[in-house]
Order: C-alpha cells, then sequence, then structure tokens
C-alpha cells in the first residue's frame, strides 16, 4: 500500500486470517509506532507457510520464518569472525538473538529484460545502492525514475521474475580487500575463481570512491621501472602515473603490462590485473605464465570474462582499484593494469542502451568519459601525511586499424598523462616491443627518470626519430651516400637493440650499459643478424668485469661521467672480443 493524500494504509499478509485478538494486537502497534490510527486490511497470501507480514506504505515488516531466517543469518553474519573457536561465539549469539521490530523498504519487479531489472516501491533508495532480490540474486541501483528505479543485476536474470520482492541493503557496492587476495584470481565481486578456497577479507572498500584531491597527492618523482629498454629509456613511468598502452589487436599491449608486472619481483609493489572482457582462456594463460615465474606472489587478478554479464564487467576495474587503493592506503605502492577498457566502454554502452539512456558518438552515453575519467584519477602519489602510498595505473585500450581518433581512444588520452603507441607494422616486422617513437609520450616520466639513466639515454629519441625520418626518404630513392648509408646502419642498430624478448625484463644497470655502449656508437659495425648475441656477450662481460659499478648504478641511480667512460671503455673490449670470438 501506498500513500495516498497524506494517509497511510496498513495490509497485513498471511495464509491463515488472523484472530480477532491478533488483529487488536496488529492495530495497537500500528498506533503506538506511528502514533495515530491507521486502516488495516488483511490479505491472502498462500505461499507466506507460517506467519505475517505487515507493509505500511513503504516500510515493510517481515515476521514470516523466511524473514526470521534471515534476520538471524544476518546476525550471525556481523559477528566477528577473525576468532579461533567460533563456537563458543555461536552459541552466545543464538543466546543473545531477539526477532527485530524494524521495518524494512520491500519493492515489488515490474519487469526484467536482460540484465536490467525494473522496481517499484522503493521510494527512499539511493543511486549506487545494492538490492537483493526473493531469489538471493544482488543488482545495483543504475537509474532513477518517477515510477521507479532500474537496476543492473550481477547474477542470472531468469531467477529474477515480476512480481518477485526487492529488499534494499542500505549499502553500497563494496569489494573485499586484504593480503589475502594477493595469489589469488577472483571476480568483480571478489568470490575466489580458482577453487582454491574461501579468502578472508581484512575489510571492505566501496568500489566507487572519491579520487585524491590536490593537497592529498605529492608530485609523481619515484620510477615505477617496467624492465623494457624502450620503455624505461624514453618514455618512463613514475610511481603514481596513468600510462596509456594503445595499440590494435595483437600488437603486445598486454606482454608489456605483464612484463611490468614480472618487473616489481622483490621491489616491495604490490600489483593488480584486472581483465575485462578476457577469453577465460587468455586468463588462465596469463596466471600460468605469472606463477611459472613467481609474480603471482604479489598479485591479484580480478577477472570479468567475456562469459560474464555486462554488469560484472562494468564494476571489475572499480572492484580492481578498490583492490589497489586498499593497499595504497596503507603507505604501499601499487601497479594496477586495466585489460582493456574499450571493452569496459563496451560493457557500459550495453547497459547504457538497455537503461534506455540516449545514446551520443558511437552509440556511447554522455557520459562515457567520466565513466575512465573517475577511474584513472584515483592513481596517485599521496601525501607523506596519508602514508605516501602510491597506485600507478596502465590502461589498455584497443584501437582500430591504429585509429587514435576514435572516441574512446581520444578520451581515454586526454585522461591519461602519457600513451605507449604500438604500431602493427613494427610488430610485424619483429620489432618487439613495436614502441612507435613518434606517437608514444610520456608527460612526467622525465620527472621520474633516475639520473643514470638521463646521462645514458643521451639523444637516443631524437636518432630514433631522425632515423625513421630518413627511412621513409630513402624508400623514393636508391643512391645513397656514405654519411646517409652509416646514419641509417646506425638506426637500425639502435632498433635492433631495442629488441626485447617477453618475459625477460632488464635490470637499471643492464639498460644504462647497453644505451652508454649504443650512444657511444660501439654498435655501429655489428651485423643486424649478430646484435642479439652481442647484446648478451656485452652484459656478462661488464657485469664481469665491473660488478661494483654496476650494484651501485642499481643502489643510487647514479652515472658519473668517470663510471660513462669506463662503460664505454668495457664495451670496446667486449666488441673485440666478440669480434674475435666471431672469427674464430
Amino acid at each position: 500500500m501506498r500513500t495516498t493524500r497524506g494517509s497511510l494504509k496498513a495490509e497485513l499478509r498471511s495464509a491463515v486470517k488472523p484472530t480477532e485478538e491478533q488483529l487488536r494486537r496488529f492495530e495497537k502497534f500500528l498506533a503506538d509506532k506511528y502514533r495515530r490510527k491507521i486502516p488495516l486490511q488483511w490479505e491472502e497470501d498462500p505461499a507466506l507457510k507460517q506467519g505475517f507480514r505487515l507493509q505500511v506504505g513503504a516500510d515493510m515488516y517481515d515476521w514470516t520464518l523466511q524473514g526470521r531466517v534471515r534476520q538471524f543469518r544476518d546476525y550471525v553474519r556481523g559477528l566477528e569472525s577473525g576468532a579461533n573457536d567460533i563456537l563458543p561465539l555461536m552459541r552466545q549469539a543464538v543466546e543473545d538473538w531477539t526477532v527485530a521490530v524494524a521495518p524494512e523498504e520491500i519493492g515489488e519487479v515490474t519487469a526484467v529484460d536482460g540484465e536490467i531489472a525494473s522496481v517499484k516501491g522503493l521510494d527512499h533508495v539511493q543511486y549506487g545502492e545494492i538490492l537483493v532480490f526473493g531469489s538471493g540474486v544482488k543488482g545495483m541501483v543504475q537509474d532513477l525514475r518517477r515510477d521507479g528505479v532500474s537496476c543492473i543485476l550481477f547474477g542470472n536474470g531468469e531467477e529474477v521474475s515480476a512480481g518477485s520482492m526487492v529488499r534494499r541493503t542500505l549499502k553500497t557496492a563494496g569489494m573485499p580487500v586484504g593480503e589475502g587476495f594477493l595469489g589469488r584470481v577472483v571476480d568483480a565481486l571478489g568470490v575466489p575463481m580458482d577453487g582454491k578456497g574461501r579468502i578472508m577479507p581484512e575489510g571492505h572498500r566501496p568500489i566507487e570512491a572519491p579520487a585524491p584531491g590536490i593537497l592529498d597527492r605529492q608530485p609523481v618523482n619515484t620510477p615505477m621501472e617496467t624492465g623494457l629498454l624502450a620503455i624505461d629509456s624514453m618514455f618512463p613511468i613514475g610511481r603514481g602515473q596513468r600510462e596509456l598502452i594503445i595499440g590494435d589487436r595483437q600488437t603486445g599491449k598486454t606482454a608489456i603490462a605483464l612484463d611490468a608486472i614480472l618487473n616489481q619481483k622483490g621491489k616491495d609493489v604490490v600489483c593488480v590485473y584486472v581483465a575485462i572482457g578476457q577469453k577465460t582462456g587468455s586468463v588462465a594463460q596469463i596466471v600460468e605464465n605469472l606463477s611459472r615465474r613467481g609474480a603471482m606472489e604479489y598479485t591479484a587478478v580480478v577477472t570479468a570474462p567475456a562469459s560474464a554479464s555486462a554488469a560484472l564487467q562494468y564494476i571489475a576495474p572499480y572492484a580492481g582499484c578498490a583492490l589497489g587503493e586498499h593497499f595504497m592506503r596503507q603507505g604501499r605502492d601499487v601497479l594496477i593494469v586495466y585489460d582493456d577498457l574499450s571493452k569496459h566502454a563496451i560493457a557500459y554502452r550495453t547497459l547504457s542502451l538497455l537503461l534506455e539512456r540516449s545514446p551520443g558518438r558511437e552509440a556511447y552515453p554522455g557520459d562515457v568519459f567520466y565513466l575512465h575519467s573517475r577511474l584513472l584519477e584515483r592513481a596517485a602519489h599521496l601525501s607523506d601525511e596519508l602514508g605516501g602510498g602510491s597506485m600507478t595505473a596502465l590502461p589498455i585500450v584497443e584501437t582500430q586499424a591504429g585509429d587514435v581518433s576514435a572516441y574512446i581512444p581520444t578520451n581515454i588520452i586526454s585522461i591519461t598523462d602519457g600513451q605507449i603507441f604500438l604500431e602493427s607494422d613494427l610488430f610485424f616486422a619483429g620489432q618487439r616491443p613495436a614502441v612507435n617513437v613518434g606517437l608514444s609520450v610520456s608527460r612526467v616520466g622525465g620527472d621520474a627518470q633516475t639520473k643514470a639513466m638521463k646521462k645514458a639515454v643521451g639523444t637516443l629519441r631524437l636518432d630514433l626519430a631522425q632515423y625513421r625520418e630518413m627511412e621513409v626518404f630513402t624508400q623514393f630513392s636508391s643512391d645513397l651516400d656514405d654519411a646517409t648509408k652509416r646514419q641509417l646502419r646506425y638506426g637500425q642498430g639502435l632498433m635492433r637493440l631495442l629488441r626485447q624478448p617477453r618475459y625477460a625484463p632488464l635490470s637499471q644497470h643492464q639498460q644504462v650499459i647497453i644505451l652508454v655502449a649504443a650512444m657511444a656508437r660501439v654498435c655501429q659495425d655489428v651485423p643486424l643478424e649478430r646484435m642479439d648475441a652481442f647484446r648478451a656477450h656485452l652484459l656478462s662481460e661488464v657485469e664481469a668485469e665491473a660488478p661494483d659499478l654496476c650494484s651501485r648504478v642499481d643502489r643510487t641511480g647514479r652515472l658519473s661521467p668517470e663510471d660513462r667512460e669506463e662503460i664505454a671503455g668495457l664495451a670496446r673490449r667486449a666488441l673485440e672480443s666478440f669480434a674475435g670470438r666471431k672469427d674464430g
């Protein structure tokens, strides 16, 4: 019964008609509770086997057997679960428990359309609130209307039907968090997917949370090394930065993110990998690769596979971000990967169209920019007053035919602090990672780069840009002078040096050694087909001859002019021994 002209009506439902004495008690309860006389009407409901259900306006009093069992279940769940022996706690809970006489706001499902349920009767429900349906399926309110609300379902929509009851929880969507999630694979609701048993959470965090304010942040000034020479040298990433990885399908975007995760081994960095709309087999392969290399010890995987509902794919990155924020607020450094946000936008578009929101460009709703900005802005380097923790975000976006001007890519480029653009032509030519030097940029990475790397890199990026330009020019000319040929050979050697196999991250001193040797043009005359062998020989020789120098570079992040000269000299000797070995 709803409110009519300021008056309330009460409806009592039961399978058996109440006695006159019971009706008088209900009328007295209503008069005491609402301080006025309220008309009471009884309706037969054969589904209520035991007990009564009383509805007064939007308030519901559930005295059925099911309602009492639910109350008791909620009461037990609210107990402290950290005790070693729960049996005494359970006995005390049973002794202390009493039936609560408190109203619940109960709604009714009016329609179900796939993953969307329309509900009426919840007059005070809030946007983002979690609702529980009669079948146990949960949903989240996503649309507030005059005649009711619409919510997205986190379970099987076939278990929800028109006419079924809906309860408010007075809670927003949350993610269980804690150390127990490291090394585990969970879904967007925090439920384990790896068959390794239940995870005992240390708490819950809302999946939607405001981003840290300006005064809560500090500048990005500490490197988050990926172990990839092409990135750490020219497009360095700092802790708290948001660096987009963008490129066509099958160009090595996920490989860069996984290499970055592997490179955090032993550096006290927590990693969160969020898989959105990926094939289950692909996610299983990623987990296997991380486990084999010992990276799952500090990594949590949050997955909403392609087989999951659009609702779960929609909340997955926010759930992963909430898990990362838990560690960041503890003063720890976090690396989070969103793979990928283009599929996330598609899931949100699906839900928005089902919610009958007006479509805009490429059929995306008008708030799709806010969809990703409120997610990526949560990555930050917190101030020392808040613990000094950081969360570095590596969102991945897939392009079509290299079109970076599409709607979603341009949106995310404008939100992030730079992008690493992977080019299909480079990838098919064997360049791994296939980083396009001209279109890639890191807007804050230079501030977070170590002094050793800054000195070692020299004019690498300029030299590569000149080589790419000259390479295009030479396609139209066959008559080249010696200087041009030498410059082309130098550029080809640099490109070959930047090649790096998967799952083989380089330490800082190894990157410095390669860069110093390259800038000193030691590798100028090494044949391209032998460049990989020479690089391995170079690293082994320098590490064997100058171990103190290598450890000093790793420890201090500095490179003195004397150190640079020493590395260059050792590189020339390594070239001589390599040439002698080849001739022999």
